[in-house]
């Protein structure tokens, strides 16, 4: 017998026809039609609930859900689709209560444990979300989305190891443009440039582009100082109707164009607009930090510093929500007080060293010391070539650690075996980051290493070590206006004497284990260095023992040819080189007065006091 078109069947099928067209209105109506007849079937209900939930109706489908479960109850799907109606709906917690519904009824897929972990990621929770994706990849290896969000809280978490493994082999999944976007604007974060921009243009170009994967493009062209084409694209973006869809991230990146375009009245009205708008204190500095900037521009001090007050605030009860809880229990700079002994570094044996042109170049100092101009001028040498900011000697700490020596203090017993396998692995993960021609050495630029010189002279005791020194209050002021990512630096760019009591103990340390191991360190004066450069390099590479090769005075040049620079200087390492950032502080100089006592040594020690 054939089924009439209006009967109940007959509504419901057209109800999935139309879903499967994406034409939910009309499924929602075929749906209800057929609910009329029968307000009980099970298939009717779940297609006007999902048609509710495509049009954003998260209040509507919710209870649609709810009377799936009474209707269900021992059914942990329904429970785990009321969770993603709340979560749809901004109702975290509440969210959270109906997963755990679901997971009481046994719930186990990937699907589940992706949808929980969106919700910690609506929380700023990035660990639990991490090892919830975690377990979800497990079971879906080749899903796309799954394994670019795990790789997102990876790298929010800091662990770029895994961030980086995850996206290996991306390019062969199948992915939607705003997905494979994210995940492009990732690798870019993560240094790998060179598969950044391909992602990420694929998936802006395409003719059904998401206006998010066109947005991703402008942005990662802003970050690689390629303006002019970020700016042609932004207003390409701008005419189209879909634009407004991305809310308040569209007008972000106009701020941050303008920004980059010296428009800094128009930045500051753009950014102050998304602060006012953002319900959210704890996100509030992610424009926070980039208005005061502005400001600061504009010789608008006093509102500058209120801001960045401000954005220190909001940045600390972000880090209270996302980071782990490890970050509070350990101790600020709590390295330091581990130090070498005199008895134990008598017994090093040096026997397996390499020699100076083996060894690395380390960079070392208090960050936003100079020490990515520094890095770019060296990185232009055809006899060197650098990696930014890895954690690569912290690594070889950690591999020390698993030694069973206690650090620092009794490195003489890392036996030659060990210390080679800690050197080949060091070797190993610097390969993985860059290709070296062979001859070239190794750049390694990390200002925090500055912890770690007993790592660098018992693993590479004839290494050249370059130490960046700063006028100690333009360092600190400059820290206080950064937005840093790692929160146990966060915490400790708080405020301007939090600032000044770790700088004091950085380099108190610094000098007392100097003091013990005699590295080989040339220090190096920024103000001396930007203010009479060719004088400075050459004293630079003729402490590297290296000829002279006049592409060194070009490193703005480099750093376009770099694209990607991973640290807040990217912007400023394209310029020629000034001297604009010295003496900066003193627009500054009531808020340094309590701490001026702190930083004293070292402005005596290094010819600032006056």
């Amino acid at each position: 017998m054939l089924t009439r078109p209006d009967s109940a069947s007959g509504l419901l099928a057209r109800s999935i026809e139309h879903l499967s067209r994406n034409e939910p209105a009309q499924a929602e109506d075929a749906a209800r039609q057929a609910l009329a007849a029968d307000p009980h079937d099970l298939d009717a209900l779940k297609a006007l609930a999902y048609s509710l939930h495509m049009q954003a109706k998260y209040r509507e489908s919710e209870q649609v859900y709810l009377a799936l479960a009474n209707l269900q109850p021992s059914q942990p799907l329904h429970w785990m689709n009321v969770g993603t109606a709340l979560r749809c709906d901004d109702r975290i917690d509440e969210a959270l209560f109906a997963f755990a519904r679901a997971a009481a009824l046994g719930a186990n897929t990937a699907d589940f444990y992706y949808n929980v972990a969106l919700a910690h990621i609506g929380r700023d929770d990035y660990e639990a979300a991490r090892s919830l994706l975690q377990k979800a990849l497990k079971l879906a290896p080749d899903d796309a989305e799954v394994r670019y969000r795990y790789a997102f809280c990876c790298y929010e978490t800091l662990r770029t190891d895994e961030a980086l493994a995850a996206l290996e082999g991306w390019e062969a999944l199948a992915a939607a443009p705003d997905v494979s976007a994210g995940a492009g604007h990732l690798m870019m974060n993560l240094g790998e440039i060179g598969r950044a921009e391909p992602t990420v243009r694929k998936a802006a170009l395409k003719s059904d582009a998401d206006p998010r994967a066109m947005l991703t493009l402008i942005q990662l062209l802003e970050r690689t100082n390629r303006i002019s084409e970020a700016r042609s694209l932004f207003e390409q973006l701008q005419g189209q109707s879909a634009a407004a869809s991305l809310g308040s991230d569209l007008k972000m990146t106009e701020a941050q164009l303008a920004q980059r375009e010296s428009r800094h009245e128009t930045a500051v009205a753009l950014f102050s607009d998304i602060v006012a708008e953002c319900k959210q204190p704890h996100l509030r500095h992610f424009q926070q930090f980039p208005l005061a900037k502005s400001l600061d521009a504009l010789g608008r001090y006093g509102e500058a510093f209120a801001t960045l007050s401000e954005a220190h605030a909001s940045q600390l009860a972000y880090i209270q929500l996302a980071a782990s809880p490890a970050i509070y229990a350990a101790p600020p700079l709590a390295i330091t007080d581990h130090t070498c002994e005199a008895e134990d570094i008598a017994r090093w044996d040096d026997d397996s060293a390499l020699p100076m042109a083996e060894s690395p170049i380390f960079i070392v100092g208090f960050p936003r010391s100079g020490t990515t101009l520094l890095e770019l001028v060296l990185d232009a040498h055809p006899q060197l070539q650098s990696i930014d900011e890895q954690p690569f000697l912290q690594n070889a700490l950690d591999d020390m650690l698993a030694e069973k020596v206690r650090y620092p203090s009794e490195l003489a017993a890392l036996t030659q075996a060990q210390l080679e396998r800690i050197r080949s692995a060091y070797w190993a993960k610097t390969a993985r980051r860059i290709e070296r021609a062979p001859g070239q050495r190794l750049i390694d630029k990390n200002p925090l290493n500055v912890f770690r010189l007993p790592v660098i002279k018992r693993l590479f005791p004839n290494a050249k070590v370059i130490f960046a020194i700063r006028h100690p209050c333009d360092v600190i002021l400059s820290c206080f206006m950064q937005h840093f990512r790692a929160p146990d630096f966060a915490l400790l760019c708080q405020d301007i004497p939090t600032l000044a009591a770790a700088f004091r103990r950085t380099f108190d340390f610094w000098y007392s284990q100097q003091a013990l191991l005699q590295a080989d360190v040339l220090e190096l004066r920024y103000e001396l260095f930007v203010e009479d450069f060719e004088p400075n390099a050459r004293r630079v590479f003729d402490f590297l023992e290296l000829p002279w090769d006049p592409a060194v005075l070009s490193p703005a040049k480099r750093a376009h040819e770099k694209r990607f620079i991973s640290t807040p200087s990217y912007s400023q390492v394209v310029e020629p080189i000034n001297a604009r950032a010295v003496g900066r502080w003193r627009n500054y100089r009531t808020h340094f007065t309590a701490s001026l006592p702190t930083l004293m040594p070292y402005l005596e020690r290094w010819d600032y006091s006056s």
